[in-house]
């Protein structure tokens, strides 16, 4: 079955309410009384978060960095670290969260520092994987910018290993993707983690 991934705000403005019902169920079903007052309208807030949460379906890296695309002379590393991102386990729904570090070099072409963080945020609002998620940052980054090269580096903690199963609150993961000089020249690739990690 195709899911259409990238749906408009009218689609979605469309819908709301929709999952208002399901979400009452959830909460009859894990024990709650729905009708208690502090809950009767728990399942359109909880709608409400998760339409905010998943807003990244409704947008695409190209939307965001709009006409925020210089021509400029420049051909060394563009690091933006520390970016802060909130994204959702796919597996279990628990959240995951932690910083982006995002590097490219530019090919004639650089974009506005804050749509940077704007790619990051349009794939990190889905339900997602964080392998998944560095992949995605770099792959539109490559598409619309087509530079010489991009690397990103995230590193987040996930509330499904802190909350449930091990239970590790202190445990990070960190993953990495590479494209163009920086997969294929070690120097560039040295630099770019020597000013991730300082």
């Amino acid at each position: 079955m195709h899911i259409n991934r990238h749906r408009t705000h009218e689609a979605q403005a469309s819908e709301a309410g929709a999952m208002a019902p399901l979400l009452r169920d959830l909460l009859v079903h894990i024990g709650e009384d729905a009708d208690r007052e502090g809950l009767v309208r728990t399942p359109e807030r909880m709608e409400k978060a998760l339409r905010w949460l998943t807003r990244g379906y409704t947008m695409t890296a190209r939307e965001v960095i709009g006409d925020a695309l210089f021509e400029e002379d420049y051909s060394n590393m563009v690091l933006v670290r520390d970016i802060e991102f909130y994204s959702m386990c796919e597996h279990h729904m628990l959240p995951f969260f932690g910083t982006a570090h995002v590097a490219y070099i530019p090919n004639g072409k650089v974009v506005g520092l804050s749509k940077v963080a704007r790619v990051v945020d349009v794939f990190a609002r889905r339900l997602q994987v964080q392998e998944r998620l560095t992949d995605q940052v770099a792959d539109a980054l490559v598409e619309v910018l087509e530079p010489h090269g991009v690397g990103v580096v995230i590193e987040a903690a996930h509330f499904c290993m802190m909350m449930r199963g091990v239970e590790k609150q202190n445990s990070k993961t960190v993953t990495s993707a590479l494209r163009g000089t920086f997969r294929d020249d070690g120097a560039t690739r040295q630099e770019f983690l020597r000013l991730v990690h300082r």
